[in-house]
């Protein structure tokens, strides 16, 4: 069953300094989810933001939220942002000993999991977790900074991973984070994609409204 797309922008991208108008500014123009990038400056070489910020968002508002840990290990973070109020958790396989018991910590908190693929990372690490996946995210860029091009080889990995989806019968979504705008959702997402990470393509422009109608309107069709 194709899930309905979604439009997730990073917080990575938006001005901290007016975080909240920005957060309230991009879901009012139509976003569908909060994509929250943590970094630790170990797993990946850049140092972002914490618990702490992600509770300030779920406080004041009820939009969803989709944590992605790009930090190593994985574990001792997961209670910090479920207790936040994280709506999503995914993480790099990498960066965990055990993936099934990470899986399971994070669903036994009330939250839904995900696995992270770096462009490298192989396929068969989905291999016996599906039933405890709520989301699959493919890297189309390296994971560490924003602003990156969208790696091609990214289009043939996301419709391997949408077969596997679409085999298990699962309802798991199928997001893609690097290198995503108006100018390529429509191929995204014609290969299996729906749900879209746009940083640097939304937050910045002149009008945030403008570009998230143009990517749903690209995505019309698909």
């Amino acid at each position: 069953m194709k899930q309905p797309y979604w439009i997730a922008p990073s917080i990575l991208s938006a001005d901290f300094f007016r975080l909240g108008e920005e957060i309230e500014s991009v879901m009012s123009s139509g976003a569908d989810i909060i994509h929250f990038d943590v970094m630790d400056n170990h797993y990946v070489p850049n140092l972002t933001i914490g618990p702490l910020v992600c509770r300030s968002i779920t406080s004041r508002v009820s939009y969803p939220v989709d944590v992605h840990l790009m930090t190593e290990p994985v574990d001792p973070l997961v209670p910090m942002f479920a207790e936040a109020g994280a709506s999503f958790i995914t993480f790099h396989p990498e960066a965990t000993r055990h993936v099934d018991r990470t899986l399971q910590l994070i669903r036994s908190l009330g939250v839904r999991a995900g696995l992270v693929l770096n462009p490298a990372t192989p396929l068969n690490c989905l291999d016996y977790v599906l039933d405890k996946l709520d989301v699959i995210m493919l890297m189309s860029v390296n994971p560490g900074f924003g602003g990156q091009s969208f790696i091609p080889s990214t289009l043939d990995k996301l419709k391997q991973v949408r077969r596997i989806i679409d085999a298990s019968g699962l309802q798991i979504r199928l997001e893609v984070d690097g290198g995503v705008k108006a100018g390529n959702i429509a191929e995204i997402a014609a290969a299996g994609a729906d749900t879209f990470v746009a940083g640097s393509a939304i937050f910045g422009q002149k009008d945030y409204g403008e570009v998230i109608a143009t990517m749903r309107s690209r995505l019309e069709g698909v």
